[in-house]
């Protein structure tokens, strides 16, 4: 019943959030705004179902060194991104054409936060954690991985190539992320400063929700296995690639840090016998 709850919760916030920014679409300030108060309500949202269903204080999202975490979630997501887009305008990928939009940049910074956090909040707050719990680390990360590429076909340029791409850089690595520190701001720093380097710096395509108008004004093409096509850089084998680095770093540091938890296996309890004495 927890489970239900907290994803319930949890995606109300998530839903009022998206459905109040596509209202104000255009109006920067307002977008900004409220993606800063989904991405809070989100966070105290989630502490207080915790807290109600499961009794205790939800360490994971703690609020003591929460900004360092953020911050250096920040800097790997937004260095994973510039290192795929580096491979890519290296063999003609990705131009820049000129300056952009700052206007645009900050509307995108609330609404990328937004989906950062409520989005690991469901995922790995939610999903990966409660799973982990009765299956183990690798099956939780297998499973979660997969229905959260499996969510971005319901993006407008959606593909099942850019579906499972996601799964792989996405949604096995920030599952990886979360199981290496054992808490929830790491990963939503990376998450947003992976999605608000794509829309907010490079203004290319996040996911197969359309160009984004960021602070560069850009143009990609070629195949799609270098470029990502309409979905995005997202679909591009180098972002495949950089995502599996990582998966495969977060993973080693897990296991040397002891965080990996094992499949939970049935032990078959041996019928009781009744003693007899005459």
């Amino acid at each position: 019943m927890r489970f239900v709850k907290q994803l319930l919760a949890v995606a109300a916030v998530a839903l009022v959030g998206g459905q109040s920014a596509a209202a104000v679409e255009g109006s920067f300030f307002l977008t900004l705004v409220i993606g800063a108060v989904t991405a809070v309500l989100g966070v105290v949202v989630y502490r207080w179902v915790v807290r109600r269903t499961e009794r205790r204080e939800p360490a994971e999202l703690g609020l003591d060194g929460c900004g360092a975490r953020v911050g250096r979630g920040t800097l790997i997501g937004v260095a994973m991104f510039a290192a795929v887009i580096a491979n890519i305008a290296f063999l003609g990928g990705y131009r820049v054409e000129g300056w952009g939009s700052p206007t645009g940049a900050l509307g995108l910074l609330g609404f990328m936060a937004a989906a950062a956090v409520t989005e690991e909040l469901l995922f790995r707050g939610v999903l990966f954690r409660i799973i982990e719990e009765r299956t183990g680390t690798w099956i939780a990360l297998a499973l979660t991985g997969v229905v959260f590429g499996a969510m971005h076909l319901a993006n407008p340029d959606a593909t099942l190539w850019g579906a499972t791409a996601i799964a792989i850089e996405a949604g096995f690595m920030l599952a990886a992320c979360y199981a290496a520190t054992r808490n929830l701001w790491v990963p939503i720093g990376l998450h947003f400063g992976w999605n608000f380097a794509a829309g907010g710096i490079f203004s290319v395509a996040v996911s197969g929700n359309g160009e984004s108008t960021g602070l560069l004004e850009a143009s990609t093409s070629g195949p799609v296995a270098l470029s990502g096509g309409a979905f995005g850089p997202e679909g591009s084998l180098y972002a495949v690639l950089a995502g599996v680095v990582l998966t495969v770093v977060f993973l080693w540091l897990a296991k040397r840090r002891g965080h990996i938890v094992p499949r939970r296996r049935r032990t078959a309890q041996a019928p009781a016998t009744a003693t007899v004495t005459r």
